[in-house]
């Protein structure tokens, strides 16, 4: 497993050890040990998984403090183009980016640590989409920034997806305060 640092601090990509034979393959998706030797030493307190189609668009989606949350996210069949945001006001990468393809082919995950808005664009039919949390769902706490905001300017590469009604009246970036 390598542990690989983004762009953006404190977001980690995760090439896995893959196993292949005959049989098929195996890799080991989580180890805590592997983990805290890169400084991530979140403790994840609940799965999460959804089945979505092509062009369906979820995010940007976090929480705030204090039920922020870290995720460590990964596709298990098909494929998505995965965004994380940077919304730590005093961060030097505030309202920058940071997009990836994880597909079922190149077993990429991605660590999305708290302070960051994320979402994704499926890019294949019946894609299964899998991320851990560091913390439970807490409605209070949640929130949303414009999947389309023009400062933030992210390349979706599809002029209409489709998207909840939720996330199509989420806020604008410049409209955001950040609690991070």
């Amino acid at each position: 497993m390598q542990v690989i640092p983004s762009t953006l601090s404190g977001l980690f990509i995760i090439k896995l050890k893959i196993f292949e034979d005959a049989r098929g393959y195996f890799y080991e998706s989580y180890n805590k040990e592997i983990f805290h030797k890169h400084g991530i030493t979140d403790e994840f307190l609940q799965d999460n998984q959804s089945l979505s189609q092509k062009g369906v668009l979820r995010g940007l989606h976090f929480q705030n403090p204090p039920h922020a949350q870290s995720k460590l996210v990964r596709v298990i069949s098909g494929s998505v183009l995965d965004v994380a945001v940077d919304v730590r006001k005093n961060s030097p990468t505030y309202g920058k980016h940071y997009a990836e393809v994880l597909s079922e082919q190149n077993k990429k995950m991605l660590f999305v640590p708290e302070g960051f808005a994320h979402g994704f664009l499926v890019l294949e039919d019946n894609t299964i989409f899998s991320y851990k949390c560091s913390r439970v769902y807490n409605k209070e706490s949640e929130d949303a920034i414009l999947w389309c905001d023009e400062d933030i300017n992210i390349n979706w590469g599809i002029k209409k997806p489709v998207v909840s009604e939720k996330d199509k009246v989420a806020k604008k970036f410049r409209e955001f305060t950040s609690k991070f």
